[in-house]
């Protein structure tokens, strides 16, 4: 028997956003992620490092009139570090949830989620430098 036999087959797990009709289900599942974007934005101090950075690079390309090319990294940048962060957030919680003792495996996972932030953030400061401070210079 295949998996997808095994599937089929398997009694069927009913899950709470199950319930409803389609467009109350959409309602629910974007009300539940921004639940998740609040939350992580009010309790985890990274993300209000990165919103502040959000704002100040929003203000930058607009006081210095970035070309649309330049406009999209930093969009693309934006998201994929919130993201990043959310997505580290969602892994945190989750070996939270399964252990309260320190665990080396644990600890790995914990460190390399944040470690794509990281790396993504480090992306995003070097994509400004290469926007904006030749624009700066440009003004000394």
């Amino acid at each position: 028997m295949g998996l997808l036999d095994r599937i089929k087959n398997e009694q069927k797990v009913v899950r709470n956003k199950d319930n409803g009709t389609p467009l109350e289900r959409y309602y629910k599942s974007f009300f539940h992620a921004i639940d998740g974007i609040t939350y992580t934005f009010v309790c985890e101090h990274n993300a209000i490092i990165i919103f502040l950075a959000m704002i100040v690079a929003t203000i930058a390309g607009f006081v210095f009139h970035i070309s649309d090319e330049e406009w999209l990294f930093v969009v693309i940048i934006i998201g994929l570090v919130i993201a990043s962060e959310l997505i580290n957030t969602a892994i945190e919680a989750t070996i939270d949830l399964i252990t309260d003792k320190m665990h080396p495996l644990a600890k790995i996972a914990k460190d390399t989620a944040s470690s794509a932030s990281l790396v993504l953030s480090i992306t995003a400061f070097i994509g400004a430098v290469i926007i904006f401070l030749p624009k700066i210079l440009e003004i000394l």
